[in-house]
C-alpha cells in the first residue's frame, strides 16, 4: 500500500550525519596523528578495531583532510535531529523554489572530488558493547552499558500478527536523499544529493524493504510523502504529523521505521562503505534508536531499544558486518509514536543507488525474520 504526497527540501551533501568518522581517520597518514589523539580526548577516549584490517585501512585516501574534522561535533556528529534541524547553518538556504527536483542527467565530476570506498568493522572502547546474537551497540548516554545488554535480552512489548492488516509503516523524514549513481572514482561537487524522484531518492530503499515484507506476508504501508522539500527545517514535525494520521487510521501498526541515508565525508573526498554480501556490494546500516533525557517525552524509549536489539542481531546473524553498531543517544526523532519506532540510516551519500538498494533488499529479509520471530 502506498501514499504519496509533495512537500520538498534541502540539505548540504557535505556535513556529516549520524557517522562516527574515526575508523575513517584511523588510516590517515601518521602526519595527522596530534589531531586524531586531540579528537579522541574530546571524545571520551574511543578507540577502534578491527578483527581484521579492512584493505581501506592505508593511507589518506586523496581529497582528505583531516584538518578540517576539528572538535566533537564536527568528528562525531550524528546529523540534524529533532532541535538542531531548525538551527541549522547551510551554505544553502533551507527553502527551494517550488516544482521538481530532478536527479542529474549529466555530471560534472572532478578529479578533486572524490569517492572513497571503505568498510566499517567492529569497534572497541567504552562506549560499545556486544549484543549476546551478533551486532555492536554505541552508548553515547549515561545508561550503563550492563544495563543496557540486560534489556536487548528482553522482547519488544508488540506482537506481529499475520493477519493482512498494516504491520509495518516505512516512511523517510529525509525523503529527498539521494546517492551516487553507479561506482566511479569522482563526484560532481555541484550535486547536492538530493531529488524529488522516487527512483533515486530513500523511496527506492524503502521499495526494497516493503518487497521483502510482502514476500513475508507481512501487512506494511510505504508512505512517500516529502517532507523535507521545498523547506528542510520542520522536516520531522511534518512527519510526525503524517506517522499519527496513518496510525489513527491503521490502529494495527506496531512498527514505523524512517529510512534515511548518511553522509560522510568533506568537500573534496566522500566515504561509501559497503560490505561484500554473496558476491555482490552492499551499502552499510546504522540503526538509531534514542533516549530520553527527561525533555523528549518519550517514556517507552526502551521499547524502542529491545526491537532496535532484536533487528540488530538478525541482521548481524544473517549477513556479517551489513549493520554498524546500533547508535543509542539522545535523540526523538518522532519515536514518542510507537514502541517500535527506529531510524534507519542506509548507506550514505557516497554509496550507489544499486548498493543501498540491494541493504535494502537485506534489510527487508532481516526485518521479516525479526518480525515473524514475535507473531502472535
Amino acid at each position: 500500500m502506498r501514499r504519496r504526497r509533495r512537500r520538498r527540501g534541502l540539505k548540504k551533501a557535505g556535513i556529516f550525519a549520524a557517522a562516527v568518522i574515526l575508523p575513517f581517520a584511523a588510516g590517515i597518514g601518521v602526519k595527522a596523528a596530534p589531531v586524531i589523539t586531540g579528537i579522541a580526548e574530546k571524545i571520551g577516549g574511543i578507540r577502534v578495531g578491527f578483527e581484521e584490517e579492512p584493505d581501506w585501512y592505508t593511507g589518506e585516501p586523496p581529497g582528505f583532510n583531516i584538518q578540517s574534522f576539528q572538535g566533537e561535533e564536527e568528528v562525531i556528529s550524528e546529523g540534524f535531529g529533532w532541535s538542531a534541524e531548525v538551527s541549522e547553518n547551510d551554505d544553502e538556504d533551507n527553502t527551494a523554489e517550488e516544482g521538481a527536483r530532478p536527479y542529474p542527467d549529466e555530471w560534472n565530476v572532478s578529479e578533486e572530488n572524490t569517492v572513497y570506498a571503505s568498510s566499517f568493522g567492529r569497534y572497541s572502547g567504552s562506549k560499545y558493547f556486544s549484543l549476546d546474537g551478533g551486532g555492536q551497540v554505541r552508548n553515547e548516554t549515561d545508561i550503563s552499558n550492563g544495563v543496557l545488554l540486560e534489556e536487548s535480552r528482553l522482547e519488544p512489548e508488540f506482537r506481529i500478527d499475520l493477519n493482512g492488516e498494516p504491520q509495518v509503516l516505512i516512511m523517510h523524514t529525509h525523503t529527498t536523499e539521494s546517492f551516487e549513481p553507479y561506482v566511479r572514482e569522482y563526484f560532481d561537487p555541484s550535486f547536492n544529493y538530493r531529488t524529488t524522484d522516487s527512483r533515486y531518492n530513500t523511496v527506492s530503499v524503502g521499495d526494497e524493504i516493503c518487497e521483502e515484507l510482502k514476500k513475508s506476508g507481512i501487512g506494511y504501508i510505504h508512505d512517500t510523502t516529502i517532507h523535507d522539500y521545498p523547506s528542510y527545517n520542520g522536516s520531522y514535525e511534518r512527519s510526525a504529523e503524517t506517522v499519527k494520521k496513518i496510525l489513527e487510521e491503521y490502529p494495527s501498526i506496531k512498527v514505523v521505521l524512517d529510512i534515511h541515508r548518511d553522509a560522510i565525508g568533506t568537500n573534496e573526498s566522500i566515504m561509501q562503505p559497503t560490505v561484500e554480501i554473496d558476491g555482490k556490494k552492499s551499502a552499510q546500516v546504522m540503526i538509531i534508536s534514542g533516549c530520553d533525557d527527561g525533555t523528549m517525552d518519550m517514556p517507552d524509549y526502551m521499547q524502542n531499544f529491545r526491537f532496535a536489539s532484536l533487528l540488530q542481531q538478525q541482521m548481524a546473524s544473517d549477513y556479517e558486518n551489513l549493520a554498524r553498531p546500533v547508535l543509542f543517544d539522545y535523540r526523538k526523532y518522532n519515536q514518542d509514536l510507537t514502541t517500535g519506532s527506529l531510524l534507519i540510516e542506509v548507506g550514505t551519500h557516497g554509496n550507489t543507488l544499486e548498493q543501498v538498494q540491494y541493504a535494502g533488499e537485506l534489510v527487508g529479509k532481516s526485518l521479516s525474520k525479526a518480525l515473524k520471530s514475535i507473531t502472535e
